[in-house]
């Protein structure tokens, strides 16, 4: 029995929100899209159709959005081991030839880089091209700072408003903050419960990029990126915060249509 068989539609339906409604061509590259901590697919959904032959692919954690009702992760072995299952599967019966790519926004870049383990030790296909933003190296991160899953929600409202990225009118909004809260907190805690393990470098390109004044990452450690890849490796920096790739969609886009090019 495939992956394929494995993982039933309902469940790639509930993983990928926006399966099958990309408006790309046929056969177009998948590009699996993991979002940052609290974040849900439609971080991602005006990337749609903005990328000449790849179909981005939204990612769904639990736990927000229209999966609110599900309870969110709070470790990433088990959150990561899902995946795996679900982007095997929809690889496997896309019609891009067993490829794909990967890009992963700050919590959502750790998570990225811990499923291409994930999928290597499984033996099943490695992506042509992991994108990270907003994160440092797995290896160098460091959460020694106040746990955000223990906050309160004042200090919670700071976090998220010093960050940016959050609209105002949902920060102001009692109602709305019960439902984005949750997630955010379940999220740090995977995140500061996290342990990198030592294994060997992906045989996979990277791209790393960033706002050159984000507050979560530094410089010299998103850099470091370059020690877990034995293939090409690239920095990009943006002018802005944690979520400069996002307010400078079109450069962005243009970094990773250049680096997809032999693939599309």
């Amino acid at each position: 029995m495939t992956v394929g068989e494995l993982v039933s539609d309902e469940a790639l339906a509930r993983w990928l929100p926006f399966r099958g409604l990309t408006g790309t061509e046929p056969g177009a590259l998948p590009m699996y899209c993991l979002p940052h901590a609290g974040g849900a697919a439609s971080a991602f959904r005006l990337w749609q159709r903005k990328l000449s032959g790849v179909a981005v692919q939204p990612v769904q954690p639990p736990g927000r959005e229209g999966r609110h009702k599900e309870p969110p992760y709070l470790r990433m072995a088990p959150l990561v081991s899902d995946l795996a299952d679900v982007v095997l599967a929809d690889v496997e019966l896309s019609a891009a030839g067993r490829r794909y790519t990967l890009y992963g926004h700050s919590l959502g870049a750790i998570v990225a880089f811990e499923l291409v383990r994930e999928i290597r030790r499984r033996g099943g296909p490695e992506p042509v091209h992991l994108f990270v933003s907003g994160s440092d190296a797995p290896h160098v991160t460091d959460e020694s700072g106040p746990p955000v899953g223990g906050m309160s929600r004042p200090e919670l409202v700071a976090l998220l408003r010093g960050l940016g990225g959050t609209p105002e009118w949902l920060l102001a909004d009692p109602e709305a903050l019960d439902m984005v809260l949750p997630s955010v907190q379940a999220d740090f805690t995977v995140k500061e419960t996290y342990v990198y393990e030592e294994e060997p470098p992906l045989d996979v390109p990277i791209s790393a990029l960033c706002g050159e004044t984000d507050p979560r990452v530094s410089p010299v450690k998103l850099a470091r990126w370059l020690d877990q890849t034995a293939r090409e490796f690239t920095l990009h920096g943006f002018d802005g915060g944690h979520f400069a790739v996002f307010e400078q969609a079109q450069r962005t886009h243009r970094i990773l249509a250049e680096a997809l090019r032999p693939w599309v």
